[in-house]
């Protein structure tokens, strides 16, 4: 584990909540009303005249720290880095979250096509690190 790629993430995490805080109007922080909002500022950028994915690896690697903290935070999770596959978001049920590529998937792609942070965020919190989405796959929980 990159002890400075660490650092980094935090860094990006505290510069979201500095920059975009103010700008939103929610109670930003790591949260889903955030990521809702985040979601929202992604689209707008993407709609701009003059937006590049090309040349927005910077916002990908900020935006990314955002999502991925939120998840950590919500979940229980922690910041892990499986082989070449780059940082993602071990959880609690084992499996890994990669907020990156998915920040990066919402910008190239958008909304309209499926690629959305705030579903993304929502199944990791509310089903996978729940174990929700396993039991449904193994035919639920049982008797209740």
């Amino acid at each position: 584990m990159d002890e400075q790629e660490l650092q980094q993430i935090e860094a990006n995490v505290r510069l979201a909540i500095d920059q975009l805080g103010p700008l939103s109007d929610v109670d930003f922080g790591l949260n889903q009303a955030s990521v809702e909002w985040v979601e929202g500022f992604i689209e707008r950028r993407r709609s701009r005249p003059d937006f590049d994915l090309e040349r927005i690896d910077g916002l990908i690697g900020v935006l990314g720290s955002f999502l991925g903290a939120c998840i950590v935070a919500n979940t229980g999770g922690s910041w892990h880095r499986p082989g070449d596959d780059g940082w993602g978001v071990l959880l609690p049920d084992g499996s890994t979250a990669f907020p990156f590529a998915k920040v990066h998937k919402q910008f190239r792609d958008g909304v309209e096509a499926g690629e959305s942070i705030v579903s993304f965020y929502r199944i990791a919190v509310d089903f996978i690190a729940t174990g929700k989405l396993r039991e449904a796959r193994e035919g639920g929980a049982g008797p209740r």
